[in-house]
């Protein structure tokens, strides 16, 4: 007797082994979806969307740094010419004119500043300096609060004129390399440092008189000129009389800061937001 073999067993079975799918009830309800048509939303949709939102400010930051970094480059290209035009050949001899004598005598000068009261120099610099940035600050602050555009013209040339200012001050510290009265033989001897921390120019006296120069061409009222010069004159004597500088150091670094403020202003001003703006050939008011 011949037994089955598993593939006539397999056959003898049916070959379709999965149930028949269910048949649709005469009134069943059929669901259908219909065509969604991006085209056909009211323009602006998804404009609130915060991703969205967040895409677009990003090419609106970089155009501003960019634009901010360009302005800067072309200030110091202009900064660097502007000794050897013509123009202010009457400036570079007034300065030059002035600083030769200190050059010379800032040794017996020095010899004449009293060693008392070192701290309170040193005290009062750091307050004027404080009320000074603390003022242009709140000034900056209130014209980005505000619909105040000269108040926040003020604070941007400010912050640009800085910028500007410590990019002549840093190569010139490098190179100049002088000591500070009290150090080495006590003659000022320059190329003797490799650092920013040196003796010429005044730093102070060149940063703050930039910012003040800046504010007294924005506001031509005379006692906001006063008060900004008259801080700025208050930190360069206060830290010469502290030692911290020569005479001379004190005279350049006050001069370049002039010459930086009023550059910075004039090429970046709104002639309808100051009177000064309109008028290129002042040079401190």
């Amino acid at each position: 007797m011949a037994l089955p073999t598993a593939s006539g067993i397999a056959q003898t079975k049916p070959s379709n082994l999965l149930p028949d799918a269910p048949s649709v009830a005469p009134d069943a309800v059929i669901m259908t979806v219909p065509d969604f048509d991006l085209a056909a939303l009211p323009a602006g949709t998804f404009a609130a969307d915060a991703g969205d939102s967040i895409v677009a400010e990003k090419p609106e930051r970089r155009g501003i740094v960019m634009r901010s970094v360009k302005r800067t480059l072309q200030d110091q290209k202009e900064l660097y010419r502007a000794p050897f035009k013509v123009s202010n050949f009457k400036w570079d001899a007034l300065v030059l004119g002035g600083a030769a004598p200190l050059f010379i005598e800032d040794r017996n000068i020095e010899t004449h500043i009293p060693n008392s009261h070192y701290t309170f120099y040193q005290a009062t610099s750091d307050l004027s300096i404080a009320a000074l940035g603390a003022t242009l600050g709140g000034i900056w602050v209130y014209g980005i609060k505000g619909d105040h555009p000269q108040a926040k013209e003020t604070g941007d040339l400010e912050l640009e004129t800085l910028v500007n200012t410590f990019l002549i001050y840093a190569p010139m510290q490098f190179i100049a390399g002088r000591q500070r009265p009290g150090e080495g033989d006590g003659h000022g001897d320059f190329l003797r440092h490799n650092a920013m921390n040196t003796s010429f120019p005044g730093g102070h006296a060149m940063f703050t008189f930039a910012m003040a120069t800046v504010i007294s061409h924005e506001y031509s009222q005379k006692w906001v000129q006063a008060l900004a010069y008259a801080a700025a004159t208050t930190v360069t004597v206060t830290r010469f009389m502290a030692r911290d500088h020569w005479a001379s150091d004190m005279l350049v670094g006050s001069a370049l800061g002039i010459a930086i403020g009023a550059h910075v202003f004039h090429a970046q001003c709104d002639p309808e937001l100051s009177d000064s703006c309109r008028h290129h050939v002042r040079f401190i008011f």
